[in-house]
């Protein structure tokens, strides 16, 4: 497919030309040995626009303080944290009282592990997923190990990069306490049926755990339709600073037995946010949900979103989709995960015949193009899989066709 053709069928006329969405990013201006950067690293991390930059200087420029005081600067940050939550709940449509944050999901996750052991009685069983990044295993086998429960994993199939339903049937029983799936995987770029999922750990009295990190900055989140108790997801990987942020329905956050200090508050969500939190992160993050939000028109912040959304992932399916397709006529490359028409996110993994991961990333580096390299944290994905570890190139709104065209060359020119 030409690139003409992809960007007229994506576009829409929805959200801006991706050449005025990248006038938005100053990291884009930079060039390496000659070329342009083409950064398709935003599974593990995006590039951050202006506006939220300015959002995080602005704070720390103005409006710096600690909370709960009465002077004017707290009094300013209390209404500023106020209004951030309220926005990030409306990113998930939930509650500002069911939005908590932390330093990263990996730290909320392990203390929400431990919150919910305390209640959990030896015997009872945690089911978690092999397609996984590796903080949503092992955060619940710590608490397993501490707490005496089992630990039930469901297989999936390495061909087709997608959860063994038989498995998951089977691993669920009276015995279950939680589910801890993932959103979409990190690896592989699998979109996990969720709704499904909760509705078969609820028939069996169980909680659900979501794991959105990677499912957030691709298909925007409804926990009342996902049907999830808890889930966490991570604003650096949509435009936003590096935080993480967990939503759970807030009569279950309220019921944590939350291990704290004396002094911290009794209520939720606070009682789950431990000392001071990065007040200039929770407010990037709002604006990371703003930006996404200024791409596209409606009456509310939540219909912006949606149609911002929609539009964006038409067109990074198409871009993934030719770039799939075309490194499947290469033929020292081995693709991973599902085909382009199953659920899935922009995310395509490979590996180059006779190359490490990393080698193939740093001579594609040489060119200009950023991509990751390695297990990504799901250790237990690329172990499946029988590789060293694999590439994985990323589609983000700042993408363009072009950039795919120069990624195939390049990997054309390594195989060559």
């Amino acid at each position: 497919m030409d690139n003409s053709a992809m960007d007229s069928v994506s576009l829409d006329a929805e959200v801006p030309a991706v050449e005025a969405i990248r006038a938005r990013f100053p990291a884009l201006k930079r060039h390496h040995n000659g070329w342009p950067v083409a950064y398709f690293d935003g599974p593990g991390g995006t590039q951050v626009p202006a506006s939220v930059a300015d959002s995080v200087s602005r704070y720390l420029l103005h409006h710096n303080a600690n909370t709960h005081w009465a002077y004017p600067t707290s009094e300013e940050t209390d209404r500023i944290l106020e209004q951030s939550r309220r926005t990030l709940a409306t990113f998930l449509n939930a509650e500002p009282t069911e939005i908590a944050f932390g330093q990263n999901m990996t730290t909320l996750t392990f203390r929400l592990a431990r919150a919910l052991g305390r209640q959990w009685g030896a015997g009872r069983e945690i089911v978690v997923t092999d397609l996984d990044h590796n903080a949503n295993i092992d955060s619940w086998h710590d608490v397993a190990r501490q707490r005496k429960l089992r630990i039930r994993t469901v297989r999936f199939d390495p061909t087709t990069g997608q959860l063994n339903g038989d498995d998951l049937v089977q691993c669920l029983s009276s015995r279950t306490a939680l589910v801890a799936i993932g959103g979409a995987s990190n690896a592989l770029g699998t979109i996990n049926d969720i709704p499904r999922i909760t509705q078969m750990a609820r028939n069996v009295g169980a909680l659900s755990f979501v794991d959105a990190v990677h499912y957030a900055p691709h298909v925007l989140c409804d926990v009342k339709a996902l049907g999830c108790d808890f889930l966490v997801c991570s604003p650096y990987k949509f435009y936003g600073p590096h935080l993480g942020m967990l939503y759970g329905r807030h009569e279950l956050l309220s019921a944590l037995d939350v291990p704290r200090i004396s002094p911290a508050p009794t209520h939720a969500p606070e009682s789950f946010e431990t000392g001071t939190l990065s007040h200039e992160a929770i407010t990037g993050a709002a604006a990371s949900v703003e930006f996404l939000a200024s791409l596209a028109h409606g009456d509310t912040l939540r219909e912006r979103l949606t149609h911002a959304f929609n539009a964006l992932h038409r067109r990074a399916a198409m871009q993934a989709r030719h770039l799939w397709d075309s490194l499947k006529q290469i033929p020292a490359v081995t693709l991973y995960g599902p085909e382009p028409d199953l659920p899935r996110t922009p995310t395509i993994s490979f590996t180059v015949d006779g190359l490490s991961s990393k080698e193939v990333c740093r001579q594609l580096s040489h060119r200009g193009l950023f991509l990751s390299h390695g297990d990504f944290y799901a250790q237990t994905v690329v172990r499946c899989l029988g590789i060293e570890g694999l590439v994985r190139a990323g589609c983000a709104c700042y993408t363009t066709d072009a950039e795919i065209e120069r990624l195939i060359a390049g990997i054309q020119a390594i195989r060559n």
